[in-house]
């Protein structure tokens, strides 16, 4: 089998076998497919088996592999050069076209990961605050920066402590750690310690403790305790961002955050990140101001192509609507079937990206989360792969539609989950 050889091959050159820890299958177990190409819905491994691809590239390709007019701009890109290290019209196109899309975006700043852009968003935040703290949510995942790498401690209201060797506790301790959606901790937090934050970091609809939905009033007081304190909000809509509306989470919610982080869907499917705010807050960065933050391959024109070909599809098509009643009927169908075998389940949905918890509590935090049967998770995974429907490999990840799915891969994939139950 080429996809085991090549396994054994990659984990003695690349720690693990792999270059980001999930696709190692370690949540599920058994070796992962190693992918050769992708055609709208489907991809393809080395062994040439084809699967409904249902994590997308973890989201970014809202409009399936290899769209044709997204591919044509990039090989007209490609034939123009492939990096520049000097400005070119594209990163303003593209920052224009995000600017009109987000109310809250006055001024933005290209980068090359999710990660990248919220370490560069804490360091403004607290260079305009003048203060150190910063509040994130227990199951919110902001990439792999120290100070987004920690941990609930023993209460609430205690410093943090880190999640990975390697973060110093000196920066841990930096962070405050909340529970997701606890309206109450949060105003006791803020009460005690507001003056001494310099920003709260949410992402506003969850994605990486599976899709978690904020409750009534979650991001509201969140709002309203940062301004009251003179801290800054911000939201990381590295997934959400132009996935559940073209305005992302705060274009659903109607709150506007002072800074966002973006990413994934901006870049179309190459390597990309941003983070834009309030014209005052974006002018401290330099060369404007003194915050420094730089990058080589910062607004690199083929991700800036890459983007803004597929917000300008997604700006015509207004994919929306639709794609959110694709993804509802979908999971009514997967529930269904669910139910009628008496298996204990939470499905949470939001526009074009969903989780199946096995669980028969509400998931609505990374406790409830925890809660999920994630062995029956992993005979439920390896029973859809072997019928041709690639779940993200972990319990607690987001699934995601794309235009490119049809009614007849929903067809299948309900066919499959129906064998795969039976299975079980």
């Amino acid at each position: 089998m080429k996809n085991t050889s090549i396994f054994e091959r990659a984990k003695r050159v690349i720690p693990g076998g792999v270059n980001s820890p999930v696709r190692a299958f370690g949540a599920v177990g058994g070796t992962p497919p190693f992918i050769k190409w992708g055609c709208g819905s489907r991809i393809y491994d080395e062994d040439g088996n084809e699967y409904i691809d249902l994590f997308m590239s973890w989201g970014p390709l809202i409009l399936g592999h290899g769209r044709k007019e997204v591919i044509q701009k990039l090989t007209e890109a490609v034939l123009n050069g492939t990096s520049f290290g000097a400005p070119t019209e594209l990163e303003v196109l593209l920052a224009e076209e995000i600017i009109d899309s987000f109310p809250s975006i006055e001024m933005i700043r290209f980068v090359n990961s999710g990660t990248e852009a919220v370490m560069s968003a804490i360091r403004v935040a607290r260079a305009f605050t003048n203060r150190k703290f910063i509040v994130k949510f227990e199951g919110c995942y902001h990439g792999h920066c120290d100070s987004m790498l920690v941990s609930a401690g023993s209460g609430a209201l205690t410093f943090g402590v880190p999640s990975s060797p390697g973060v110093p506790e000196e920066i841990a301790g930096l962070t405050l750690v909340l529970p997701y959606n606890s309206i109450e901790k949060v105003r006791e937090l803020f009460s005690k310690r507001g003056d001494e934050i310099a920003c709260a970091i949410v992402e506003p609809v969850a994605g990486n403790m599976g899709v978690v939905l904020p409750e009534d009033g979650f991001l509201e007081t969140l709002r309203e305790e940062t301004r009251r304190y003179g801290s800054l909000l911000i939201f990381d809509e590295v997934i959400t961002g132009f996935r559940i509306s073209e305005g992302g989470a705060q274009g659903v919610f109607n709150i506007k955050p002072d800074l966002t982080c973006l990413g994934k869907i901006i870049g179309g499917g190459l390597p990309v990140g941003a983070y834009g705010g309030r014209r005052e807050i974006m002018e401290m960065v330099s060369p404007a101001g003194p915050v420094y933050q730089a990058g080589t391959l910062s607004g690199n024109p083929l991700a800036m192509t890459a983007g803004l070909e597929t917000i300008r599809i997604l700006k015509k098509e207004n994919p929306y609507k639709s794609l959110e009643e694709k993804t509802r009927k979908l999971c009514e169908e997967i529930s269904r079937i669910l139910k009628a075998r008496g298996i204990s389940h939470t499905i949470n949905q939001m526009a074009s990206m969903f989780t199946i918890f096995f669980t028969s509590q509400k998931v609505r935090d990374l406790s409830s989360a925890k809660t999920s049967d994630t062995k029956l998770f992993s005979r439920f995974f390896h029973a859809l792969l072997k019928r041709g429907v690639y779940l993200p490999p972990s319990q607690f990840e987001a699934i995601f539609l794309s235009t490119a799915h049809t009614d007849e891969d929903l067809e299948k994939i309900v066919k499959a989950v129906e064998e795969a139950i039976k299975e079980l």
